[in-house]
């Protein structure tokens, strides 16, 4: 039994796998729809989500099998002092694969170390969101073609931003790839990234504060949010959330084809007039999220494709 609480879980072959596999769902969506009757997802958020926990609960559903959970911790036995791990216990006992979501790194860990189903980490505080990374992943190759040789500029909250930590991780496994961590210094790249990750792999990176003159070397720009939720004051959150705007006057400095991602919710950090641009792959992302999920439920579940005949791990 498999699960995914790190997007290292899974090797660069299985992660390749796995992205075409949603490729195919993302052509032929009808050809799996009933691959997964008679299978249950519990979707486990203990901080609110839109669209991480509806598209795990419309993948399953689009696989042919059901949805249950609980969408905040005042609805779980969380409120009474249930553990993960118990939890784990008994959601096993309901669902065949459970997805969670904790303020609490590790949480998705624990509760793996206890389940006796696949567990996949919906993000766990401001660790890893490894669902989050292969629908990057997707939308970047989708856009780029290729996942290699490409100079990737990060741009917001890189302290606290999950997403971007396990993107980095994903993305130093492709040969050639650059980093440009754009970002105020109290919300920089943290240094375990950097001393774990993107040195032993001698990835090319740097750390800089002005987006408009990194935008025109860029291959992809990835930006974030400033995640209020994160913060101890309201001070520093209201200092710091309007640090960075990406709007159609800047787009301007970039190169036509540079994809914009952002894993949304998004608040100001990009005008909503970008939407119309043709770099915007932001909703691209949110479309890849469900067949991303459709993917991994039936990679984690040992379902075969029906078009191949073969299951991914």
């Amino acid at each position: 039994m498999r699960h995914l609480i790190d997007p290292l879980d899974f090797t660069l072959e299985e992660t390749t796998k796995v992205l075409d596999l949603a490729d195919r769902i993302a052509e032929s969506p009808e050809v799996y729809s009933h691959v997964a009757d008679g299978k249950k997802i519990a979707t486990l958020f203990y901080e609110p989500s839109t669209r991480t926990r509806l598209s795990f609960e419309s993948a399953m559903l689009s696989l042919g099998g059901k949805s249950l959970g609980f969408a905040g911790a005042e609805q779980s036995s969380a409120t009474k002092g249930e553990t993960v791990a118990d939890t784990a216990r008994v959601v096993s006992c309901y669902a065949d694969i459970i997805a969670m979501r904790h303020p609490k790194e590790g949480a998705p860990l624990r509760a793996s170390m206890y389940a006796t189903v696949p567990v996949i980490n919906a993000g766990d505080g401001g660790h890893n969101h490894p669902t989050q990374t292969l629908i990057d992943l997707m939308t970047i190759r989708q856009r780029k073609g290729h996942l290699d040789h490409l100079t990737v500029g990060f741009c917001g909250d890189l302290k606290f931003g999950r997403t971007v930590h396990s993107l980095v991780n994903s993305l130093v496994r492709h040969p050639e790839n650059e980093f440009y961590f754009i970002s105020p210094e109290e919300l920089k790249i943290p240094d375990y990234v950097i001393e774990e990750t993107l040195k032993p792999n001698h990835s090319f990176y740097k750390e800089v504060t002005s987006l408009e003159e990194t935008l025109p070397k860029l291959d992809i720009l990835y930006m974030t949010r400033v995640q209020k939720e994160r913060f101890f004051n309201e001070e520093d959150y209201v200092r710091l959330k309007d640090t960075y705007i990406l709007n159609r006057e800047k787009l301007n400095l970039a190169q036509p084809d540079m994809p914009v991602l952002h894993p949304l919710p998004r608040v100001d950090e990009i005008v909503s007039d970008v939407d119309q641009d043709p770099r915007a792959a932001y909703f691209d992302q949110v479309q890849n999220g469900k067949y991303i999920r459709m993917a991994l439920i039936m990679a984690l579940l040992e379902i075969p494709d029906p078009l191949t005949g073969r299951t991914v791990l």
